[in-house]
């Protein structure tokens, strides 16, 4: 199914060559002209195929995984962007005089909306690689993100149309106005579908729940309906707010075990802006929940044992699979190596440590694991792993077949990267290490 979502989307980036190469083209025009022309049409096919990217499709998604997919939009809409870019600045390069269409208030309208769809386009690339380094906040940037996005499309399908060179034959005008519609049926779906989808399944705030490392545990409640039914290392995108059509969502992995969905947990990690008002949270407030979302999940591989790996908040969806696993009363031998700053920074600490012992007395939620802390800063007189996970450390503790395992790992980037070269330079196979990026939004 992945080979088949790849091949139809390139199948719809290249369609609109068939502007430029099939039929009669107009007379006069030179190779670079063409050339640019190419170029812009194929980067705004691409461009407008992030409307579906962006649009949460599982079907689409769940061959790679919705952490995947976010970042391969982030790729391949720059790539489209300089193609875009690319088609003005050949014109310009094979005809000076061309420079004078730049003049606002005199160029044809043609001009300007090409104009006007490559500075929304600039305004959109220049925000969405340097938003934090600018200090724009995220809210803003995503809605600004989406108008910008709206607007570059919009007036570049306008400059198509007043050019006219290219859509005159009735086939190749059908096709433009299909894909043109399609852009439209898109943000229709993600702007308004979704949410009246959304509007019949609410949810409130049963309890909000301090946690160790500063974070705190949203626990979500059904209203009229059964819950969500989600896989052990899914998330979801929150909408806190009294309308699923408010703007503001974030995505967070569900900290619950699989087996409640009609007790949902969400542990989220006070890191400023929309996480420092969490805690303050009232009982009651209405929420909505889109999702669920990821391939980050036992349930995708299954295997003699997991190999658990998690830095800070990352813990997050690996306690949703220890909990699953626990509630599912499973047998298997697994591991869990947690590294976090101090002692206090260990979210779910006594939880995870009930969990293990339980398994060694046979008590009930009986769970056969081990734990492994491992601080970065620990405290004078601290026995257990210090530094960074290396690859001696885990052969330390991960002793049965190594190679075997299935690795889940999340954290921080440098976290997971680094673990990610541990592992591989060990001898386990790329695909027994399975990565979520925790920084969506």
């Amino acid at each position: 199914m992945g080979a088949l979502w790849v091949g139809l989307f390139l199948a719809v980036a290249l369609a609109p060559l068939g502007f430029v190469f099939v039929g009669p083209t107009p007379a006069g025009r030179d190779f670079w002209t063409e050339l640019s022309v190419a170029l812009g049409f194929v980067g705004l096919s691409t461009m407008g195929l992030q409307f579906a990217v962006t649009a949460r499709f599982r079907r689409l998604a769940n061959p790679y995984g919705i952490d995947v997919v976010i970042r391969f939009h982030r790729q391949i809409a720059l790539f489209a962007g300089a193609l875009v870019l690319a088609h003005p600045a050949i014109l310009f390069a094979a005809d000076p005089g061309r420079l004078a269409l730049l003049d606002f208030t005199s160029a044809p309208w043609r001009a300007r909306f090409g104009l006007t769809s490559v500075l929304a386009l600039a305004a959109l690339t220049v925000l969405a690689v340097w938003r934090q380094r600018l200090g724009v906040r995220y809210e803003s940037w995503r809605v600004t993100h989406g108008i910008l996005a709206v607007l570059a499309v919009a007036f570049a399908l306008a400059h198509i149309e007043l050019v006219g060179y290219y859509v005159s034959q009735p086939w190749k005008r059908g096709l433009w106005v299909a894909m043109s519609a399609a852009m439209v049926a898109l943000l229709a779906y993600t702007r308004v579908v979704k949410p009246l989808r959304l509007r019949r399944r609410p949810y409130r705030v049963a309890e909000v729940r301090p946690e160790r490392g500063a974070s705190t545990t949203l626990v979500l409640e059904p209203v009229g309906h059964d819950g969500m039914r989600f896989s052990p290392g899914q998330f979801a995108w929150l909408t806190l707010a009294d309308s699923p059509f408010a703007l503001e969502e974030h995505p967070f992995s569900f900290s619950s075990s699989a087996g409640h969905p009609e007790r949902l947990e969400m542990t989220i990690k006070d890191l400023g802006d929309f996480t420092s008002r969490v805690r303050q949270l009232p009982i009651g407030r209405r929420a909505y929940l889109e999702g669920p979302h990821g391939a980050f999940t036992i349930d995708r591989y299954d295997g003699p044992g997991y190999v658990f790996i998690g830095g800070g908040v990352g813990i997050t969806p690996l306690m949703s699979m220890l909990r699953t696993l626990a509630d599912r009363r499973d047998t298997r031998h697994h591991e869990l190596i947690y590294q976090a700053r101090t002692a206090d920074d260990l979210t779910f600490r006594e939880e995870i440590d009930a969990l293990a012992a339980s398994g060694q007395e046979g008590e009930a939620p009986a769970l056969d694991l081990e734990v492994v802390y491992v601080l970065t800063r620990p405290p004078t007189g601290w026995t257990g792993e210090s530094g960074r996970i290396t690859t001696e450390l885990l052969r330390r503790h991960v002793v049965d077949d190594w190679p075997a395992h299935k690795y889940f790992v999340c954290g921080p980037q440098a976290m997971m990267d680094s673990v990610e070269r541990e592992l591989l330079a060990g001898g386990v196979p790329l695909h027994h290490v399975y990565t979520e990026e925790f920084a969506l939004g």
